[in-house]
Formats: C-alpha cells, sequence, structure tokens
C-alpha cells in the first residue's frame, strides 16, 4: 500500500501531498522509532504537522509493527520485484519477521 492510501485510512490524508513531495514512502516512516529528538522536531516543522497528528501517525505505525511481529500484518512483495517471486519473498518476511521489527518495545 502506498503511503498516501494510508494516510487516508487513518485520518491524516491532508498530510499526503507534501509526504509526497518530500519523498516519504514505508522505509522512511519505519525508520522513524529510531529518530531523536531533534530530527523528530525536524519532521514536524518540515511536513507542517499538528502534534496531535504526529502522535496519531507514531500510534498507526506502532499498531503496525505490533502486527508484524504477532503476525497479524499481510506480507507482501517488493513493488519491484517479479510476480513469479511472490512466494519467494512472502516466505523469507515470514521467516525474518522480528528482524524487521527490532526497534519495537512491547509494554506489558
Amino acid at each position: 500500500m502506498d503511503v498516501g492510501s494510508w494516510l487516508e485510512e487513518i485520518n491524516l490524508g491532508g498530510y499526503r501531498q507534501i509526504f509526497k513531495e518530500n519523498g516519504v514512502n514505508g522505509e522512511y516512516l519505519e525508520s522513524m522509532s529510531v529518530f531523536t529528538t531533534e530530527q523528530i522536531l525536524h519532521f514536524i516543522r518540515r511536513h507542517h504537522m499538528k502534534w496531535g497528528d504526529f502522535i496519531t501517525l507514531c500510534k498507526e505505525l506502532r499498531r503496525i509493527k505490533v502486527a508484524c511481529l504477532k503476525g497479524e500484518q499481510r506480507v507482501r512483495r517488493p513493488w519491484w520485484a517479479p510476480s513469479c517471486l511472490s512466494v519467494v519473498f512472502v516466505k523469507a518476511a515470514k521467516r525474518n519477521r522480528q528482524s524487521r521489527v527490532v526497534s519495537l518495545k512491547l509494554e506489558s
């Protein structure tokens, strides 16, 4: 799913164009979990985000990471890979699921 569609789904569609203009993709959003305070403030200023919207964005990103860790998130092949390799990518992603969410802190 592209970032713009996802933003619409989580009621942050107003940021769709500015994210697109600034090249914000899924990999970039995933890397936000290790941002420093300075990087977070820069992101908020650059994308003209309200604090509440930024918090919503972070909560939704965390929800996706938790779903991946639990095996509930659907795994897809990368856009650049030929469809004949779909099974290979899905199997590899399922085997490596935990390695993709190492920055996640589970709270009890």
